[in-house]
C-alpha cells in the first residue's frame, strides 16, 4: 500500500506544484464544484496561493505595532556585562597573573536588543468539516498577527503547515502525515501568503486535498472515501525534518474550541502563546 507518511515539502513553490498536480481520481473534493464549503473555487484557491490573501491585519482592528508593544517585544533587555579596567570590584586572576594592568572586573548594566531568536511554528491544517469559516479566519488572523509581530520585532520565524490525521481501514486505523514549509527563516516575509496558509479554508479544503488527490489512485480513493481523514488532527514535532529542533506546535482547530469564536478572544490566546514561548516580558 502507498505509504501514509510522505516526505516534507520544503518550499511554498513546491507545495503549489504538488497540490496542483494532476489528480489520479475524478471525484476528489479538491476540485468539486457547486459548493461554497471550501471558501473558494479551485481556480480562486490556486490564485490566492500564488498571490496571497490580501486581508490586511488592520481590517481586524489590530496593528502589528500595537501587539508588538503590548508584548514588550520592542523594548530592550538589561543585562550585566563584564568590563575590565585597572580598578574594579573583583580580580581577574588569569589577567593578573599574565601581567595585564586591566585585571579588575566590574559587572556593568547594559541594555541589549532581544533580537535574533529563530522560532519554528508548525500549524495543523486539519479540522473537521463542521468547523465554520469565521473560526478558521479568526484563528488564522491571530496566528498571522503573532508571527508578524515576532518578525517585525527582529526575530526570525519559520512556519510550516501540516496535514495529519487518521485513516480508518477495515480492520485498523493508521496515521497519515505530510508537512509543507510556508515561510522559510530569513526569506523575504510574505504576509499575504502567511494569511492564506493559516486563515483561509481553501488552504485545507482545496490545496491540501489536492495533495492527496494527486497520490496513486488506491491511496487517493482511500483518502476521499474516508473524508480526507478523521480527528485527532494533531501535529507532532517529529513530523518536521530532523534538523528542526524545539518547534512550537499549535493545537489543531476543533469545532469545540471557543477561543476562536471572535477575534479579540483569539488574540488573547495569542498573548498566552507569547508567554509560553518566553517572548513576553511584562
Amino acid at each position: 500500500m502507498h505509504p501514509l507518511t510522505l516526505p516534507p515539502i520544503l518550499s511554498w513553490r513546491e507545495f503549489i506544484d504538488v497540490a496542483t498536480a494532476a489528480p489520479s481520481i475524478t471525484d476528489g473534493s479538491s476540485r468539486a464544484t457547486g459548493t461554497d464549503w471550501p471558501g473558494a473555487s479551485w481556480d480562486e484557491a490556486v490564485q490566492l496561493a500564488i498571490d496571497g490573501w490580501p486581508l490586511a491585519l488592520a481590517e481586524a482592528e489590530v496593528t502589528v505595532a500595537q501587539l508588538r508593544d503590548s508584548a514588550g517585544l520592542s523594548r530592550g533587555v538589561t543585562m550585566l556585562e563584564p568590563t575590565w579596567d585597572v580598578t574594579g570590584a573583583e580580580v581577574d586572576v588569569g589577567a593578573y597573573l599574565s601581567g595585564i594592568p586591566e585585571c579588575m572586573v566590574d559587572a556593568v548594566p547594559r541594555e541589549v536588543s532581544r533580537r535574533g531568536k529563530v522560532i519554528s511554528f508548525l500549524v495543523p491544517s486539519g479540522y473537521s468539516n463542521t468547523v465554520e469559516h469565521q473560526s478558521i479566519i479568526n484563528r488564522g488572523l491571530a496566528l498571522a498577527t503573532l508571527c508578524t509581530a515576532i518578525i517585525d520585532a527582529g526575530h526570525s520565524v519559520e512556519i510550516w503547515s501540516g496535514d495529519t490525521g487518521w485513516i480508518h481501514l477495515p480492520e485498523t486505523k493508521q496515521r497519515y502525515r505530510r508537512v509543507a514549509r510556508v515561510i522559510e527563516a530569513g526569506e523575504p516575509f510574505d504576509v499575504g501568503r502567511l494569511i492564506f496558509a493559516v486563515a483561509h479554508p481553501a488552504m485545507l479544503r482545496r490545496l491540501w486535498f489536492g495533495v492527496w488527490d494527486a497520490q496513486p489512485r488506491e491511496f487517493a480513493t482511500m483518502m476521499k472515501n474516508d473524508r480526507y481523514g478523521r480527528p485527532p488532527f494533531t501535529c507532532e514535532p517529529t513530523d518536521l525534518p530532523a534538523e528542526i529542533t524545539d518547534p512550537y506546535v499549535f493545537p489543531y482547530l476543533s469545532e469545540n474550541d471557543e477561543q476562536w469564536n471572535d477575534l479579540p478572544t483569539a488574540l488573547a490566546w495569542s498573548r498566552t502563546v507569547f508567554n509560553e514561548l518566553g517572548l513576553l516580558h511584562d
